[in-house]
């Protein structure tokens, strides 16, 4: 890791601190010069780019489906549960009332009603890679924003093909912001707040105050490079460091992390949101979706960010009070800020949890785990949206038409980024190839 020193209290607007953020790795930017760099950077700000790119909001826990997306208003009050359905702006389509905001601008989301073939297991890891986690190839199965990184490779040398935003949570498997697994780790998605290298490498005599210095910079990075050289280190120097070189030499990531640079009637209509974890689940930042964003728009492929903790086995319809409004904040704003910005055929959101909730209502008036079926939001990415794929039965507790596995949604979330999974084969620890999903799936007809 390439470690700057600056002031401890001299930080991002959304309290990551500067020093915290330059203490962290990035993804692959390898062996240009300063030089090079800060050219590829006053090039990049002066010519637009356009690329695909995935954010991807995962609920942690398994949201209750059939008190958002798919209530079931004639089914028994144990099974139906409190919320009303409100109609949205496309005919036909009714959700839960406590999602006024997403029910305005329905004819820019896809609700998908019918998610198969999760596992069961309580982690991020089948929303991330669209696998089970059980029987993986040597090294294990990579996540989406490893795929992108491997096979498309990075828009601006100075920010991460993938990163994650997901906070370290209690229970680990929830704050998973998607493991490389046999593509390697120069793969890995970059965490801005975690911590991905093993070792530090300082710049000598460079402050964080003198970064802004860049003639100052290029004079102790030359030196640096060049005592690297002459001892033979800086060939041996692996991924992370290299990458972290690419980030610490811009400020493209920087920027796109400083939300203080947005106009602060969107960054209203985000909101904030709470920083505080709650048990052993994620944060209720509001403020991360514009991060994401910010992310994207600046070079990002892929996006991953955790929000809240779903696991309501007792008072979910008090729980849901408090967050289904926030999450229809923060979607909502999201959804519009693409279209607005004329990134909604470049950017796919989809918003999903690991599985669903039981029909019925227990004895503490919560749900239980249930991975028969759950749901999935999705928008942007030029998919054809105004509809509703699948549904369950009368009680919401198995598919009734559509299934949809998890993997064909990630081969939809592949054919957005431009990435034909019919083809593309990557190799494991072995030498074995494999296909990003199985055969037997395909992205979704009705989503093109």
């Amino acid at each position: 890791m390439l470690t700057i020193l600056g002031k401890p209290q001299d930080g991002f607007c959304d309290g990551v601190s500067r020093r915290g953020f330059l203490r962290v790795g990035g993804l692959a930017m390898g062996g240009l010069s300063l030089p090079q760099l800060l050219q590829a950077e006053a090039s990049a700000a002066s010519a637009p780019r356009r690329h695909k790119a995935v954010i991807m909001v995962f609920l942690p826990g398994g949201p209750p489906h059939q008190d958002m997306w798919d209530l079931k208003t004639d089914a028994p009050r144990e099974i139906r549960g409190e919320f009303e359905p409100i109609k949205t702006n496309v005919t036909g389509i009714e959700i839960c009332e406590l999602f006024p905001k997403l029910a305005a601008m329905t004819d820019k989301l896809a609700f998908i009603r019918s998610i198969v073939g999760a596992t069961g297991q309580h982690h991020a890891f089948q929303c991330l890679t669209g696998r089970s986690n059980r029987g993986q190839p040597p090294g294990g199965w990579p996540c989406l924003g490893s795929v992108a990184a491997r096979l498309q490779g990075q828009v601006d040398v100075a920010v991460p093909a993938a990163l994650g935003l997901s906070p370290k949570t209690g229970h680990v498997q929830w704050g998973d912001n998607g493991q490389a697994g046999f593509l390697g780790p120069a793969f890995a998605p970059f965490a801005p707040e975690g911590e991905q290298l093993k070792q530090d490498m300082v710049l000598e005599g460079v402050s964080l105050e003198r970064l802004r210095d860049r003639q100052s910079l290029l004079k102790s990075f030359d030196s640096f490079r060049r005592r690297a050289d002459a001892s033979g280190t800086m060939d041996g120097i692996d991924a992370y460091h290299q990458q972290a070189m690419g980030i610490l030499t811009s400020s493209s990531l920087a920027q796109a992390l400083d939300l203080s640079q947005e106009d602060p009637k969107l960054v209203q209509r985000y909101g904030t949101g709470s920083r505080e974890l709650r048990a052993d689940g994620a944060w209720k930042r509001l403020d991360q979706f514009l991060m994401a964003r910010r992310l994207v728009e600046a070079g990002a492929r892929v996006v991953t960010l955790a929000f809240s903790r779903w696991d309501w086995h007792s008072d979910n319809f008090k729980r849901a009070h408090q967050d289904f409004p926030m999450l229809d904040q923060g979607v909502s704003a999201l959804v519009q800020d693409l279209h607005d910005r004329g990134l909604d055929r470049d950017v796919s959101v989809v918003v999903w949890g690991e599985f669903g909730r039981t029909p019925k209502i227990n004895n503490k008036r919560g749900r239980d785990h249930w991975p028969k079926v759950s749901c999935a939001l999705l928008a942007g990415g030029g998919m054809r949206t105004g509809q509703v794929i699948g549904s369950t039965d009368r009680l919401g507790g198995e598919p009734r038409d559509r299934p949809v596995h998890f993997q064909e949604v990630f081969a939809t979330l592949y054919r957005n980024l431009g990435i034909d999974t019919r083809t593309v084969r990557l190799r494991d620890f072995t030498g074995r190839p494999h296909y990003l999903v199985d055969q037997r799936y395909q992205a979704l007809p009705e989503l093109a």
